[in-house]
């Protein structure tokens, strides 16, 4: 089999390179240092992932197929799965009970890694061989996209070199000891019981400190920050008008926005929201940076958050969810890239993982601010829906490394 002729060529000391078969596709499996260890526990033989990410399951990933596998938070890559089913959906409990992931395939160890000895994506080969990493210095943001969500295909060079170093490092492991910072993301997740289930929280500690790398906006981030707020705004309100939604914005922004908008963009801006709610309720949702609606529904709703606190918008989504816990709408924090963790952090404190209707994180994503300007600038984009958003938004409950 492919598989049992990579062992025998590796197994010579790891000096020829693994070949694979041309129609083998190597695909980035996320893992957190908690459900790894329970996918270790529970056998090592099923891998899943989220329902919303049903579409790449059926349609990215075969049997023959490997999964490369990353863990989260310490940024390092601890194992490979052969695939050797196709998807099936199965709610038992894997990796915590209820289980969100039930989309599953059965998958064959090939390089299994405790943590202690999982490879880091900055060491010095790794990060310059990746094509994911090698044309970005250790420490910025750009690199850190690539790894929003698990199946994702890998660079099929990238996969053999990955799957290489990992059956080395499994023939002869060696010692990456954790650090200060590792050993604070290893103790900083933890869940508490809700009404009906287990919820992830996050504590920030006084030990965090917001990233040094700069973002993709480093120049504009001289600018007040009212004025870059302002410019997001209005590119999403731009995008809100291309994809054909009437686009609320605060009236105290209003003309501000209106200053970077097209005409036709500024068309779509409704002066009242059509909407039969309380007047608490109205307050709230008025005072959101972005709307985008249909008819008298809101579809999404967009705050951006520049400054370091990234906390009132936040705050507004949980204010709006626990006043209409009904509403179904979809929520994005929008930030740079270089508060990503923060937002992370924050949207997964305690008060708003235990809302009434569930944690926030799950209705609330994070959009950073080349996301919103790659959508600004797709071709065609008035003859695309707005699920293209999904192909940018980065969930926090998802397996997602924080910007290091």
């Amino acid at each position: 089999s492919v598989l049992e002729l990579g062992r025998t060529l590796i197994g010579g000391g790891g000096k020829i390179p693994w070949q694979v078969n041309s129609s083998v596709a190597f695909i980035l499996n996320l893992f957190t240092p908690d459900t790894w260890e329970a996918f270790q526990r529970n056998g090592a033989e099923v891998s899943g992932f989220k329902l919303r990410q049903r579409n790449a399951a059926e349609s990215d990933v075969k049997p023959g197929d490997i999964f490369v596998c990353y863990l989260v938070r310490l940024s390092r890559w601890c194992g490979a799965l052969e695939v050797i089913s196709s998807v099936y959906e199965d709610d038992s409990p894997i990796f915590s009970d209820p289980d969100p992931f039930v989309l599953r395939f059965k998958v064959r160890p090939i390089v299994l890694l405790k943590p202690e000895a999982a490879i880091p994506i900055f060491e010095d080969e790794v990060w310059r061989t990746l094509s994911s990493t090698q044309s970005f210095e250790p420490g910025t943001s750009g690199w850190t996209g690539q790894f929003r969500s698990s199946l994702r295909r890998l660079n099929k060079a990238d996969g053999e070199f990955l799957l290489q170093r990992l059956r080395a490092q499994a023939a002869k492991p060696q010692e990456y000891p954790f650090t200060d910072r590792d050993r604070r993301q290893l103790a900083r997740k933890s869940t508490v019981r809700g009404l009906d289930r287990e919820v992830a929280v996050e504590v920030p500690d006084n030990a965090d400190n917001e990233s040094k790398a700069p973002s993709v906006l480093r120049v504009a981030s001289e600018e007040p920050d009212e004025r870059i707020s302002i410019t997001m705004q209005a590119r999403l309100a731009e995008i809100g008008a291309k994809m054909e939604f009437n686009v609320w914005v605060p009236r105290n922004d209003r003309a501000r926005v209106c200053e970077h908008l097209t005409v036709e963009a500024r068309r779509t801006l409704i002066d009242t929201l059509p909407l039969n709610y309380d007047d608490v309720t109205l307050r709230t949702i008025e005072n959101i940076d972005v709307l985008w609606l249909k008819r008298r529904s809101i579809a999404r709703a967009f705050e951006v958050e520049h400054t370091t606190a990234v906390y009132s918008g936040i705050l507004r989504m949980a204010d709006l969810l626990a006043l209409q816990p009904n509403m179904d709408i979809r929520l994005h924090i929008v930030a740079p890239s270089d508060k990503r963790e923060k937002v992370f952090r924050e949207i997964k404190r305690p008060v708003f993982s235990l809302l009434e209707r569930g944690p926030l994180y799950e209705y609330c994503t994070y959009l950073p601010y080349e996301a919103v300007s790659a959508i600004a600038d797709t071709p065609h984009l008035s003859h695309m829906n707005d699920s293209l958003l999904e192909e940018y938004a980065e969930h926090a409950e998802d397996a997602y490394d924080p910007l290091l």
